[in-house]
């Protein structure tokens, strides 16, 4: 006797948001990413239209980092020194976006200039041909200053620029509608505030079309229970009508589990930990899958195999049953 699947109906589904400009659109890349459109919850394609696959990003730093775990420095070797070698590398591996992360522009840090900061973006879109997502130092006027600067030195390109929170997010929204860019709109793991956010950077006139929406991501074992919760109300929401969420997410998965300890520490650990490449690189899967699950659509990654091994795992979640 055959088993009746239920079935939700939804009312409405996210928007499809587009990353990158060809130079047909006004860009240079050689190919654009649409996320979004889904019409459900993650991959029950029996249940209603998921039309974009959720992709996977490479994260690259501007400058050799310097706290990362020995594990992701071993593995990406010598590319570490060049982020346009890194990124496509990256690419390479299968990633469909280059995250470029702005560190050398912390003021506390390295201090580069945004001027130095839009050259390096300009030589990494050079060298790959996909879309990019930049991020700024994490500082609200350092982020501003440095955004602004990419925003002008790109403009055309469809960057994502990040991260908008409501310290900052009016002069990198100004920046993203004066130049042709989208923005991610990061609250801390609020249902409420991450609406609300979304409600001033709209408001300002920036089209919901160029809007990502990250939840903050919590890793395995630090908070990741409490982003999946987040963001499956977040998804509902969506799929119920509320406009203001529906929005793709993107998830930062690849500094959230690369910093915790179990991820970082091969000495001194419990025998129980077992083997710490094992170990550090199921963290970063593991929370990767929980976030695919719970309705990302932009996966920030940093280790080698976790991007071969997450795309892998969505191409086998979007095949639809015959």
């Amino acid at each position: 006797m055959p088993v009746e699947i239920p079935k939700e109906s939804w009312s409405t589904s996210v928007i499809e948001v587009t990353l990158g400009a060809t130079p047909e659109q006004g860009g240079t890349r050689g190919r654009t990413v649409t996320v979004g459109g889904e019409g459900t919850l993650p991959f029950l394609h029996y249940e209603g239209a998921m039309p974009r696959r959720p992709v996977v990003a490479v994260e690259v730093l501007d400058k050799r980092p310097e706290d990362w775990s020995p594990l992701l420095m071993e593995d990406w070797g010598d590319v570490l020194d060049d982020p346009v070698a890194w990124a496509a590398k990256g690419v390479e591996l299968g990633a469909e976006l280059v995250c470029l992360n702005l560190e050398s522009t912390n003021p506390d840090g390295d201090g580069r200039s945004p001027q130095e900061a839009a050259e390096t973006v300009k030589a990494v879109l050079a060298g790959v041909e996909v879309p990019l997502i930049v991020l700024g130092p994490g500082q609200p006027e350092a982020d501003n200053a440095v955004l602004s600067a990419v925003a002008e030195a790109a403009a055309g390109e469809r960057l994502v620029l990040g991260l908008c929170e409501d310290k900052n997010y009016r002069t990198i929204a100004a920046a993203a509608m004066g130049y042709g860019h989208l923005v991610i709109a990061c609250s801390p793991i609020d249902v409420n505030l991450a609406k609300q956010l979304n409600i001033l950077i709209s408001d300002m006139g920036l089209p919901l079309e160029n809007i990502l929406i990250d939840p903050t991501t919590g890793g395995l074992g630090y908070g990741l229970e409490y982003t999946y919760s987040v963001m499956e109300r977040l998804r509902i929401a969506a799929l119920t009508g509320d406009r203001m969420t529906m929005l793709p997410f993107i998830c930062i998965a690849g500094y959230e589990s690369w910093r915790q300890k179990e991820s970082k520490v091969d000495e001194g650990v419990p025998e129980a930990w077992g083997d710490f490449r094992q170990r550090a690189i199921t963290w970063e899967l593991h929370t990767a899958m929980s976030l695919l699950l719970a309705g990302a659509d932009i996966l920030l990654l940093r280790h080698p195999e976790s991007i071969q091994r997450t795309v892998r795992t969505i191409d086998q979640l979007m095949e639809k049953e015959a």
